[in-house]
């Protein structure tokens, strides 16, 4: 069984198995709880309200080679033994499937999840970057982990330039702070709560980021898998914004076009390696974000190492739509769409289909648009793709 639960990062953090999500994450768990019908293999049981989804699932499976099924959440109980696969682990959602009836048995323990939640800690990437760095030092980027605010005020008073500030523990997007000249009374106050509510505050310099793209693994009992290249794009804030639609082969040469490809493909053995050593006790899909930045010299170097995310993430849904779904030499954009008005997001899918008509050949999209879930009046949250056939995506 699979389930789509985006607030894992925040009730990670939390720790507590009663956390309350957010209405604006439960909301985007329910409008895109059909997203694991494009990742999960074959005849996978989705955790999907059935009477708002059925009818997109039976609609695409005319059109495409899925064979995944949907079931409610009151059905849980009836597959008892089945394991579950979420985006994600935390206490809450352990509780809550125990209470629907899942066996404890296949569920981790408290125990893990709490390895879990320590693999997932921003710290983590503050000493992946250091190594990384000592063992290429023409990788740039620098990243410190404070557990004393005195010695992170004195750090941000003597530093040069912007910085950002970030929970060990959050979401996409969340738990950021921009200090752009000195830092405010505000801010400190941030500070300070955070250094007691999560033990630490991570601080970098501020980059002249030029592309966000990710690194993606799967860490398995025999070993670190490569499985293939992200190129996501973000907001100013940090917060995911969606992808292209592209080959590995085709990402790696955009990114030789600013970097040697050889620092690519040695950073690559490298991650192995290192990945093994810092999470050996996790199993899962893994992603290490990445960016190349702009020096003032005008050349362009490689920051290795900005988020670790240890869980399901949206570069290992892209690879597996365009693997099995997107045609090939079509090249195409897979979105995430946030519409704060009611009937908002429907008039723009509709729009899109009457803009860009779907062409299907041999069981893959060739060109066009498809919402990946279903999309009504009072839909917030959309996932999609925009196809073209042998145009270059920018």
């Amino acid at each position: 069984m699979y389930i789509f639960n985006p607030e894992n990062d925040l009730a990670l953090a939390n720790f507590s198995p009663h956390y309350n999500a957010p209405l604006s994450a439960l909301k985007m768990r329910s409008d895109l709880a059909m997203l694991p019908v494009w990742y999960a293999p074959e005849r996978a049981l989705v955790i999907a309200e059935v009477e708002l989804n059925s009818k997109l699932l039976s609609d695409l499976k005319d059109l495409l080679p899925i064979n995944s099924s949907l079931i409610s959440y009151s059905q849980v109980a009836d597959n008892p033994d089945c394991k579950l696969n979420p985006w994600g682990w935390s206490l809450s959602l352990r509780k809550e499937f125990m209470l629907l009836g899942l066996n404890e048995g296949l569920l981790p323990s408290i125990e893990d999840i709490e390895l879990l939640r320590n693999y997932s800690s921003r710290e983590n990437a503050v000493n992946l970057l250091k190594e990384l760095r000592e063992v290429n030092p023409e990788f740039c980027g620098a990243s410190y982990y404070y557990t004393n605010v005195d010695e992170l005020f004195s750090y941000l008073n003597n530093a040069e330039g912007e910085q950002v500030l970030k929970m060990p523990y959050s979401g996409s997007g969340r738990g950021i702070m921009w200090v752009r000249n000195a830092i405010s009374d505000k801010q400190m106050d941030w500070c300070r709560r955070v250094v007691k509510k999560q033990g630490g505050v991570v601080v970098e310099p501020v980059l002249n980021k030029v592309k966000d793209f990710a690194l993606e693994f799967e860490m398995t009992d025999k070993g670190v898998q490569f499985v293939g290249y992200s190129l996501f794009q973000s907001s100013p804030s940090g917060a995911y914004l969606g992808n292209k639609l592209l080959s590995d082969a085709a990402i790696e040469a955009r990114l030789s076009t600013y970097i040697e490809r050889s620092q690519l493909l040695g950073l690559k053995d490298t991650l192995k390696v290192k990945l093994a050593e810092h999470f050996p006790h996790y199993r899962g899909y893994l992603g290490v974000d990445m960016m190349v930045c702009k020096t003032k010299e005008s050349t362009y170097l490689l920051q290795p190492c900005v988020e670790v995310n240890v869980r399901m993430n949206m570069g290992i849904v892209v690879h597996r739509i365009r693997e099995r779904y997107v045609y090939p030499n079509s090249t195409g954009l897979f979105s995430i769409n946030y519409f704060k008005q009611e009937g908002e997001a429907l008039k723009k899918s509709l729009a899109m289909q009457a803009d860009n008509p779907l062409v299907v050949e041999k069981g893959r999209v060739k060109s066009g648009y498809l919402a990946l879930t279903p999309v009504c009046r009072d839909t917030s949250y959309v996932a999609s793709v925009l196809i073209d056939f042998q145009k270059k995506f920018e």
